[in-house]
């Protein structure tokens, strides 16, 4: 296997893990929409998802690493999919 498809594999398992939780708790889902709606307008810089991460970490059973530089890919499509989808709410009113 190759470093690239050992990376894809990686994420994948991350993200089957992380989709199992939300399956096992609903609300986190809702949790992590509303933390993202209070701190998206701040901006998108790594300073602002850092604090969209570490909220969601401190209220959620999901961890997110507090420094953005430890951020696995998987973490940073969360938050960037949460950033799009508010984003998306707000364009819409």
């Amino acid at each position: 296997m190759s470093s690239s498809e050992i990376q894809k594999t990686r994420v994948i398992n991350e993200l089957q893990g992380f989709i199992r939780k939300l399956l096992q708790d609903p609300r986190i889902l809702d949790q992590a929409l509303e933390i993202a709606r209070r701190h998206v307008p701040e901006g998108n810089s790594q300073e602002v998802m850092a604090r969209i991460a570490n909220e969601i970490s401190d209220t959620t059973s999901i961890h997110i690493p507090e420094d953005p530089e430890e951020h696995s890919e998987a973490d940073r499509l969360f938050l960037e999919l949460l950033r799009e989808v508010v984003n998306e709410e707000q364009a819409l009113y």
